[in-house]
């Protein structure tokens, strides 16, 4: 029983306060499977091109992670550069080479399609909502993410998909430009209404916001002396809190709850390095650590 994940696989061209990297790993899909196999084995759907090789492949190695589904083209694989100021929240654009994952086209084994478990990454509402019909019974739960590109230019397609989906990830940016309500409360009793029952809004250095049917639940995020690379934060976060749901096989409130603080924990260990660096180091029992830490900061009385 794994986490089946969709999106893309990646190298950054990395600028920030910190220092400046190139051909680092990336994609959306990279980041969460590094993040939920920690807790839950993961299926992985993509593609790549032909400088995507056994070095980048061993960084799933040894780890839940099948990487079956990872399609190698004729080719670049997708390739993105940016730069972040001194506010790490906004990053700039510089560049995007869609290369190979320009033609991506999601055709999910026959071994995956059973997953119980769906997470659709941040790609084509179109192709998202071919995911879902691909599978050969409807998962337990779904989550997607998506992003203001395809909200201002694929809404139709993105209602659509939105229909069959149980979680839904976003940025506050995000939020408010989906349902046109600036108050995040309001916000998701509009997202109720497109489908989605749990709405879980990233905050970036401010945490994060659960909103479901059974109530609210916010954490700040983990406090940290330097961060050096925020790129993947969001996917990373996403991995933790996914992966935990997948562990925990429910989605009660104290599950969540869990699921939140996981998720909050795996993206702390992620910008402390650039790209998937910290991900690929990180020890069990420091994870482990670093959230009974998280839990007794957050304990009031």
């Amino acid at each position: 029983m794994s986490l089946l994940a969709v999106g893309s696989v990646a190298f950054d061209d990395l600028e920030t306060p910190s220092g400046i990297r190139e051909n680092v790993l990336g994609g959306s899909v990279t980041h969460f499977s590094l993040s939920a196999s920690r807790f839950h084995p993961v299926q992985v759907v993509g593609v790549v091109g032909e400088d995507f090789g056994p070095d980048q492949f061993k960084v799933f190695e040894g780890r839940p992670i099948d990487v079956s589904g990872i399609v190698r083209q004729p080719g670049l694989s997708f390739h993105w550069k940016g730069q972040y100021g001194a506010d790490l929240n906004e990053a700039r654009t510089l560049q995007t080479d869609l290369n190979v994952f320009a033609d991506f086209q999601p055709d999910l084994p026959p071994a995956h399609r059973a997953a119980p478990y769906l997470f659709l990454g941040n790609i084509a509402p179109a192709l998202q909502l071919d995911v879902v019909r691909q599978m050969a019974a409807r998962p337990k739960w779904i989550a997607l993410d998506t992003m203001n590109f395809w909200i201002d230019g694929a809404r139709p397609a993105l209602m659509e998909v939105l229909k069959e989906i149980d979680i839904l990830l976003v940025n506050e940016a995000e939020a408010r430009s989906l349902t046109g309500e600036r108050n995040l409360v309001k916000a998701y009793a509009k997202v109720r209404t497109f489908g989605p029952r749990i709405l879980v809004v990233k905050r970036g250095e401010y945490g994060m916001l659960l909103l479901t049917p059974e109530g609210l639940f916010a954490l700040p995020a983990f406090p940290l002396a330097e961060v050096q690379d925020p790129t993947g934060a969001g996917d990373t976060f996403a991995g933790g809190f996914l992966g935990y749901l997948a562990r925990a096989g429910t989605l009660d409130m104290a599950s969540l709850k869990r699921a939140a603080l996981a998720g909050t924990v795996m993206a702390s260990f992620a910008v402390e390095a650039f790209g998937t660096e910290r991900l690929q180091g990180l020890g069990d029992a420091e994870l482990r650590g670093r959230m009974d830490a998280f839990a007794e900061m957050l304990r009031v009385g």
